[in-house]
């Protein structure tokens, strides 16, 4: 990748070619763009041998390494990460290696942090991601305590919100997220009813649709009733066109990028200042909703907000 300074990016490399092909002399095209001609032959030499390909970046990663650490070796410093869950200053000493060259061989595997392991088993958690925005979208709820006016514990206290928080109840957060651009549309209800649900959905997809997502294909849920058995939820399906989908029991990651908005929702709209009314914590989500799809950067995006994978399907982020 081309650093912020760089004198030609892809493009200009291109359009250097460009003038050269139209006869120019080389060094007068590298003096208007600013490179030296050493440069600028270097990159038609580039474009004559490979064509296109050859005008893009190439990794610095030297052909070989030959002070890397033996194959053994590492397979045993990934297999007590991965069976005793052990960190680099604790294996290190085991196999008499700095903690420091520990730490790179678990980056290397993708064992660096233990949230990449499914922690029962050790397995690494096989990460996935759909190719097209609407092939697959993940629904779920959250149930949250309503906020008594006045505030709750978080306002008052624990001991004076606790005798008001018993009689609120609670809302439920319906959400759907879209696997590959993570676009996200949330609404607040007051059940999580069959009905309730499919109504969501349907609503969700006229979200989804009017900002280019034009059709679903399907919908992953988790296996509570109404997104199992309900005659509601499999005929707003049909009217979609979508199939649903749901997870292997117990296995929340199966359904992560839901789970991982929902803990978003909570960080950054649910607990992010206290309330003093339910009123007021709900009228907020619109605000979030808007920041979340349209402002926040998300990792996996590149640190790009999910609306910009919209309009950019191939997801060509670094």
């Amino acid at each position: 990748m081309s650093h912020r300074n760089a004198r030609l990016t892809v493009f200009g490399r291109r359009l250097l070619l460009d003038r050269v092909r139209s006869g120019r002399p080389v060094a007068h095209v590298a003096a208007e763009m600013g490179v030296s001609r050493t440069t600028a032959h270097k990159w038609v030499r580039r474009f004559t041998a490979e064509g296109d390909a050859g005008l893009h970046d190439r990794t610095s990663r030297p052909h070989t390494t030959p002070h890397r650490t033996p194959a053994a070796d590492e397979a045993r410093v990934c297999q007590l990460r991965t069976s005793r869950k052990l960190g680099p200053a604790r294996i290190g000493p085991i196999l008499g290696m700095p903690a420091s060259t520990v730490h790179r061989i678990l980056t290397r595997h993708g064992l660096a942090r233990l949230a990449f392991l499914d922690r029962p088993t050790g397995q690494v958690i096989r990460r996935y991601e759909r190719d097209r925005p609407g092939e697959l979208v993940h629904v779920d709820v959250k149930k949250l305590g309503r906020i008594p006016d006045g505030g709750g514990h978080r306002v008052l206290g624990r001991q004076a919100g606790r005798a008001t928080r018993s009689s609120a109840g609670f809302d439920y957060v319906h959400s759907a997220v879209d696997d590959h651009t993570r676009l996200a549309y949330s609404e607040i209800q007051n059940d999580e009813k069959a009905v309730t649900c499919a109504a969501f959905l349907e609503r969700a997809a006229a979200f989804f649709k009017a900002v280019g997502i034009d059709h679903i294909e399907r919908v992953l849920t988790d296996n509570a009733w109404p997104y199992r058995k309900s005659f509601a939820w499999h005929e707003a399906l049909a009217r979609l066109g979508a199939r649903g989908k749901l997870t292997r029991a117990y296995r929340p990651q199966t359904n992560g990028k839901v789970e991982r908005f929902n803990r978003t929702l909570a960080d950054e709209w649910a607990y992010i200042r206290p309330y003093t009314s339910n009123t007021e914590r709900t009228a907020a989500l619109s605000t979030f909703l808007h920041t979340y799809n349209h402002h926040r950067c998300h990792t996996a995006l590149g640190g790009q907000p999910p609306i910009s994978r919209v309009n950019n399907p191939a997801g060509q982020y670094t």
